[in-house]
This record gives C-alpha cells, sequence and structure tokens, in this order.
C-alpha cells in the first residue's frame, strides 16, 4: 500500500489554513463539528519565551479554536484545561487532546503531568535534566468531560489509566488514542515507556491497548506485550474504526518501516488487540504541496488525527514544523490540515490493505 494509495495523489493543502498564535508554540489538534455547526479544534499551547522543546513538558496548556470551514483557518476562543497546581496528577501541564463525543457528552482524553519544581522559567528549563525527567516519568492519560462544547469542563482528581509494575509500560501512559463505541465503551491505543535495564533512563516508545466498559472508566490493560513487539520504534498512535475494523495511524521514528523519518505508517485490527502492520507502508510524507503550488518538506508532521465524515476519512490534522526535522530545532510550529482525495479514500475493496 502506497503513501499516494491511501491519502491520494491530489492533497493540496490551503495557504492559511489551519491553526498558529504568534505567541505560542502550538501542537497536537484534535477536531470535532459542535453543536452550532462550526470545526472546534483543540490542540496545546505553551508561551514562545519557552523553548519548544523541552519547554511542553512544563508549561502546555489545552485552548480550543474554532472555524466555519474544517480546513480554517482556527480562531482562539478560550482556554479548556490549564495549570491548577503540583498537588494534582495534572496539575503543572496538560497535552495530547484528543475529542470525542458520546451521546450529549463531550469527552476530551488528554495527557498531564505535575512536578515539584518552582519556578520554571524560560532560563531554567532548556536542556533534558531531572526536571524533565519528572515530568516526563509523571505523565498519565485522564479525561474531561462537559455538556457543551463551550464547557464547563469537569476535570478529575485521578487520571484513568495508571502503570503497571513488572509490565512493559510500568514508566509512564500518555499519548491517548481513543475510540468510543455506540454504547460508551472505548478502545484505547497509548504510548508508553519501561524503565531501562540497562544504558539510559527508559526504554524506546511502546504502544499498549486498554479497554473499559464506559469513557469514564474503569480502563483495563489487555495486552501483556507491546504492540508491533520487536518492531522499530513508533509513536503518536490514532486510531478510529470503519468497515468493521479498527484502523490506525502512526509516526515512524526512525523510518525504517515506511522509507521517511517522521512519516506515516497505517496498521489494522479486528479486536482492537491484535494488531497487524502494513509492511512498508507509508500512508502519509513529510513533503507536502499548497494550493499555491509550493512544495515542503516539514521538520515535522507529528500528531497525526483523522476526522471522518460520513464513517470515513475526510482529512488528516497533524502538529506541524519548519526546520530541518525534530520538534527540538524548531522555529515556528502551526496545525496543519490535510485535505484528503476522496478516490483514494474508495480505491481499496480489500480492507485487509486499506486503512
Amino acid at each position: 500500500m502506497s503513501e499516494v494509495e491511501f491519502w491520494g495523489a491530489q492533497r493540496l493543502i490551503p495557504v492559511g489554513g489551519g491553526f498558529s498564535l504568534p505567541d505560542h508554540w502550538v501542537w497536537d489538534g484534535s477536531a470535532i463539528v459542535g453543536d452550532d455547526g462550526r470545526y472546534h479544534l483543540f490542540a496545546s499551547r505553551w508561551s514562545r519565551d519557552f523553548t519548544m522543546h523541552p519547554g511542553w513538558i512544563f508549561k502546555s496548556e489545552i485552548v480550543r479554536a474554532v472555524a466555519e470551514r474544517i480546513e480554517g483557518p482556527y480562531t482562539l476562543e478560550e482556554v479548556v484545561l490549564a495549570e491548577r497546581g503540583a498537588e494534582f496528577w495534572d496539575g503543572r501541564a496538560v497535552f495530547n487532546a484528543c475529542i470525542r463525543r458520546h451521546e450529549n457528552t463531550y469527552i476530551l482524553f488528554y495527557t498531564g503531568t505535575t512536578y515539584p519544581f518552582q519556578p520554571i522559567t524560560p532560563q531554567n528549563s532548556t536542556t533534558e535534566d531531572h526536571k524533565y525527567v519528572v515530568a516526563q516519568v509523571n505523565k498519565r492519560i485522564g479525561v474531561a468531560t462537559a455538556r457543551s462544547i463551550f464547557g464547563p469542563w469537569t476535570r478529575f482528581d485521578h487520571p484513568i489509566l495508571p502503570t503497571r509494575p513488572r509490565h512493559f509500560d510500568n514508566l509512564l501512559t500518555s499519548n491517548p488514542a481513543p475510540w468510543v463505541h455506540d454504547d460508551g465503551s472505548v478502545l484505547l491505543v497509548y504510548k508508553t515507556r519501561s524503565y531501562s535495564n540497562g544504558p539510559g533512563i527508559w526504554t524506546p516508545q511502546k504502544l499498549g491497548v486498554a479497554r473499559a466498559d464506559h469513557y469514564l472508566g474503569p480502563y483495563q490493560q489487555v495486552v501483556n506485550q507491546p504492540l508491533f513487539a520487536g518492531a522499530n520504534e513508533i509513536e503518536d498512535p490514532h486510531i478510529w474504526q470503519q468497515g468493521g475494523r479498527y484502523r490506525m495511524v502512526a509516526k515512524d521514528m526512525t523510518g525504517a518501516i515506511c522509507g521517511e523519518r517522521y512519516a506515516g505508517v497505517g496498521a489494522w485490527s479486528i479486536d482492537g488487540a491484535v494488531w497487524t502492520q502494513a509492511a512498508s507502508s507509508k500512508v502519509y510524507s513529510r513533503t507536502v504541496q499548497w494550493d499555491d503550488g509550493h512544495v515542503q518538506t516539514l521538520g515535522c508532521f507529528d500528531r497525526p488525527f483523522v476526522f471522518l465524515e460520513a464513517g470515513k476519512p475526510s482529512h488528516l490534522f497533524g502538529a506541524t514544523c519548519d526546520g530541518p526535522g525534530g520538534f527540538g530545532r524548531a522555529e515556528k510550529t502551526w496545525i496543519t490540515v490535510v485535505p484528503l482525495a476522496p478516490n483514494s479514500r474508495e480505491r481499496h475493496q480489500d480492507e485487509s490493505l486499506a486503512l
């Protein structure tokens, strides 16, 4: 399955669309249609007074922006989740927003962290030192809920997914990729790491799976080995259900799977626990074309989010940056919205190959 077969040869991106802020870094990006008929984008942001990396782990908050058209441009409306005190599990920083809805309730899945250091300033948060390590290992997944897209949001005092001693997810849980079923139950793919028994502090990134009968939990991890165990490192999973199967897109960290570093790879599953990775697949590239004809190779295209219309992918959201590659070397970040060519979404009849 080639990149063109899945996403389509024509994927011109409107210049001036998406979401950016002049005085903040922005990342993540997850959209939903509200009761007002507008597109509501949930993203993370933190001040440009801090470095892009690792500033996000210390100062990120989740905001909501709106647009009349799905491609944008999106305009900031409000801060949804912000810092609330070191005593809370998510009291210092929140990020990895993924918005879903069940009946009359909006459900915001996210990652939060806390740390006991004060104050965190632009001057003392520029390296991956002990403060960075503490903030990383305290990452956990939680949910916030609201009956209106405008809030108020109910925020809970406990995360939904703890770590598991003696398992591969014993260090942290983050990057939630949920699918909420019609009955309110949830399949959740998440990122994790283990404490390292060798060099370094922790192992490479791994993916796990959890389930819950209700989106508020309790959640139960359902696999004892990471997905794609022994395969090359991937992160930033995003899942949805289509055609009787679960589908996944994720970020190829090294390019060993799809041939391009930081590009997208795909997988599918019948039950949500056993996943088949499409060999050598590339479902999106960092090289994009704008509707003015300009071709650009982005420094990153992370945190993919697939927007569905009538149950089929119509747009791909991505956290993007300029620079030579790697978000630590970016000078600008923004959320890009890529229209997907309709003919590519209809092309495959064999669902074992199509995502």
